[in-house]
C-alpha cells in the first residue's frame, strides 16, 4: 500500500489519504510522525501542512477533503465509511482504538502527539 498519512483534525496526505479519522495518522512503515500545530513532521523528512480542507505535502502533493471523500493530486480518491478509509486502488485502512490497521498489514499507533508506524 503506497498511501501515506491522514488525520482528521489535520487531514494529512502525500499522494493520497488513507486512514480513519478523528485526529489519527496513518503513514509509511518504520516511520514516526509528530503533530505540531497545523503540521505533521515525519522521521523520513516529510512534512504535511493543513490549510483549510487541503493538506500540502513537502513533496508538492495535495489532498483535499470534501464531505467523506478525499481527492488527491495523483488522481486517486479515498472515501471514509465509519472508521474505514477505502482507496480507489482497492486498499483500505481501519481505525481500531488508538491504532490504524492497513489492508497491507501496516499499523500506526498514536501515543500523545506522536504516531509510530510499523
Amino acid at each position: 500500500m503506497k498511501w501515506h498519512v491522514i488525520a482528521t483534525s489535520l487531514l494529512i496526505a502525500t499522494a493520497a489519504a488513507t486512514a480513519s479519522a478523528q485526529g489519527y495518522i496513518y503513514g509509511q512503515p518504520n516511520t514516526n510522525y509528530n503533530n505540531i500545530g497545523n503540521s505533521v513532521y515525519g522521521s523520513d523528512g516529510t512534512t504535511y501542512t493543513q490549510v483549510g480542507n487541503t493538506t500540502i505535502g513537502s513533496d508538492g502533493s495535495t489532498a483535499t477533503r470534501i464531505g467523506n471523500t478525499t481527492f488527491n493530486s495523483n488522481g486517486g480518491t479515498s472515501t471514509q465509511i465509519g472508521n474505514t478509509m477505502i482507496n480507489s486502488d482497492g486498499s483500505s485502512a481501519t481505525r481500531v482504538g488508538n491504532t490504524i490497521i492497513g489492508s497491507d498489514g501496516t499499523t500506526c499507533t498514536q501515543i500523545g502527539n506522536s504516531t509510530i508506524c510499523n
